[in-house]
């Protein structure tokens, strides 16, 4: 759901040519059986951006959307999490209503039957923490990276993290 979220907010932002090809490209990666080949690395939570960036020259919606997925994941596990522990994926399901309540986000037909909901409190993740992250995360410039050979992802990695700073969640 984070990336569904992370993609609506980029597609106010950045307006999208092609919605639905966009989606599928944000939900590609994960639908995947082998998840280190669809994120071009060898985990989900470390793709590898540069080889995505390579062999993708062309530029697409389809592609805007898959990359998207992929810097959302790298910047997840690798510039937001502090600390990984499995018990994550139930704070994810206790965060799917809220995330889709508030983003206004519908469900592509493919992930309806796989999406969980748990309600309880977050035990890992914070709920204000989340909502700042896709509020940074969406505000990167994915064309940018895509196509401008001399905006490097130290970048872009520098502007997620110049507006999460500044997010300031506030209630919707």
């Amino acid at each position: 759901m984070i990336h569904l979220a992370v993609g609506s907010v980029y597609a106010q932002k950045y307006p999208v040519t092609d919605m639905n090809a966009f989606m599928q490209g944000i939900i590609a990666p994960d639908r995947a059986q082998d998840k280190a080949k669809s994120h071009y690395g060898p985990y989900s939570s470390r793709p590898d951006l540069q080889s995505f960036i390579e062999e993708h020259p062309a530029f697409d919606a389809y592609t805007e959307g898959y990359f998207v997925h992929l810097l959302t994941d790298h910047l997840f596990y690798n510039r937001f999490l502090e600390k990984w522990d499995p018990q994550i994926y139930d704070d994810y399901n206790r965060l799917n209503a809220g995330i889709i309540q508030r983003y206004g986000i519908t469900l592509p037909a493919e992930i309806k039957d796989v999406v969980k909901y748990k309600t309880g409190p977050l035990v890992l993740l914070d709920e204000n923490r989340i909502y700042g992250f896709i509020e940074a995360a969406g505000n990167v410039d994915v064309r940018r990276v895509l196509q401008d050979k001399d905006y490097t992802l130290e970048e872009a990695f520098r502007s997620f993290s110049e507006h999460y700073k500044d997010t300031a969640v506030s209630e919707v």
